[in-house]
């Protein structure tokens, strides 16, 4: 015992030493080189009084590490309510931890699911402020802002204008990566700006052949090459969806037949029957043959708070909040269109936690937005839907310079719970111009032949 007190000495001498050097000597350096970027006091506000301890003896990006090893194993487990604290504690100690704050955003986005795999978007406004977190405290470096771009562009796939905002703001970061910055380009072309689109492929061409001057190796080739393949694909585009002839303005568009025309009759119908508590069936009409239509369908309190047609006020928060709000509902499902035919089950009994149903008064929400159309959809409908009308249900007033589809149609939570009076009725809701529809339906395994052309389309002559 006498033998290991001067190790103990020692080992506390050398610990104090370590702390008044990381306190006297290297704070300056390290706030210069690693601290928080804006976010000045974000750690110390946050922080219990063990974690400054940690922080003062200079310890607390190695708790962090551990602590991030820690969630591993909660990630192999599938356990993820465990690994929301640790990203956010990981956060705290050490706000340069840029890939905890993106697997943090993606977690929040994407794990969450239902027992069909249906994400619960209560949790995207928190995804998004950890993302604004993290390119605060990371300015310097383009990945946060790629990321949080990326949520737009992906995961919310509706408000674009967002998705060019955070891809315009990685790319005036130096060491953002060069395939990534082909993301802006395709994010321009969905918030409708096409001609900023192209000048973008431009831009990035230039860029690509300097490149492969400097390093003709196989990638840079390749990258040249997809680049230019993309230019030449949308200045094809562009010719037969009439955009040149638009800009002329001399009478072209209108008197050419470009693929746009005439506006294509969507044909829009629904009927919602709940067959049971929590669990409603969408039947409609969509008369587009060609498959790759998904019509948004979304259940939702009347209520909700900052809710908009068809979506969420998903930028609405600033703070990271890990909790979404237990008593608001808030289901979105895709519609998948099959032979003019739409015809999906949606069972949300096995989740109450995530549908609790608490409010009297629901809104089911349908949409369709030519924006994140499939491509070959897009050939016939436009960029902003330009080429698509329906007789009862085209608005132009719920995204700004587009045409969509949309209606809603109500439930109440009685209907919804199969309670009361509707204990032993089927609750069947529907738009006024549903026909109920005989022979076989979606369950067909044939296509019918996809067309949406009266006859073949002819190119524009001088497009």
């Amino acid at each position: 015992m006498r033998g290991t007190k001067p190790l103990v000495g020692a080992l506390v001498v050398l610990f104090l030493a370590q702390a008044l050097l990381c306190n006297y000597a290297l704070r300056d350096k390290w706030n210069k080189d690693f601290g928080p970027g804006s976010g000045k006091g974000l750690v110390h506000a946050n922080s219990s009084p063990e974690q400054v301890l940690l922080q003062l003896f200079g310890l607390r990006e190695f708790a962090a590490g551990i602590l991030w090893v820690k969630a591993d194993s909660f990630f192999e487990t599938g356990n993820y309510d465990a690994i929301l604290p640790i990203i956010r504690l990981v956060t705290w100690l050490d706000p340069k931890q840029i890939d905890v704050y993106a697997t943090g955003m993606w977690h929040l986005g994407y794990n969450f699911t239902d027992e069909e795999q249906r994400s619960d978007r209560r949790y995207i406004p928190s995804a998004l402020a950890l993302g604004k977190e993290g390119a605060a405290q990371n300015p310097n470096t383009y990945e946060m802002f790629f990321e949080t771009g990326w949520m737009w562009y992906h995961k919310i796939d509706d408000d674009y204008f967002q998705a060019v905002k955070w891809m315009k703001e990685a790319q005036q970061r130096p060491d953002m990566l060069a395939a990534r910055k082909n993301l802006l380009a395709g994010a321009l072309e969905r918030d409708g700006k096409i001609e900023e689109s192209l000048m973008t492929r431009y831009k990035l061409l230039d860029e690509a052949n300097e490149r492969l001057k400097k390093d003709p190796a196989y990638g840079n080739m390749t990258m040249r090459d997809t680049i230019e393949n993309n230019i030449d694909t949308m200045l094809i585009r562009m010719s037969q969806r009439g955009v040149f002839a638009r800009e002329r303005n001399d009478g072209s568009f209108e008197r050419l037949p470009y693929d746009v025309k005439p506006p294509f009759e969507t044909g829009f119908s629904v009927k919602v029957t709940v067959e049971d508590p929590r669990i409603i069936r969408f039947e409609g009409t969509w008369n587009v043959l060609p498959v790759g239509t998904r019509i948004r369908a979304i259940v939702r309190d009347a209520n909700y708070p900052g809710a908009k047609l068809a979506e969420l006020d998903w930028d609405s928060q600033s703070n990271v909040d890990l909790d979404p709000p237990r008593d608001l509902t808030y289901m979105q499902e895709q519609l998948f269109v099959k032979n003019r035919r739409f015809n999906r089950r949606v069972d949300m009994s096995k989740d109450p936690t995530m549908y609790p149903f608490t409010t009297d008064k629901y809104l089911v929400e349908f949409y369709y937005n030519p924006r994140s159309a499939a491509v070959h959809i897009q050939d016939k409908f436009g960029w902003n839907g330009e080429g698509m009308t329906d007789a009862n249900y085209l608005r132009l007033d719920v995204r700004p310079d587009q045409r969509v589809v949309y209606t809603t149609l109500t439930l109440t939570r009685d209907q919804i719970l199969r309670r009361g009076e509707w204990q032993d009725r089927v609750p069947i809701v529907k738009t006024p111009n549903y026909v109920e529809q005989k022979g076989a339906g979606i369950e067909d395994e044939m296509f019918a032949v996809p067309s949406m052309m009266a006859e073949p389309a002819k190119p524009p002559p001088g497009g």
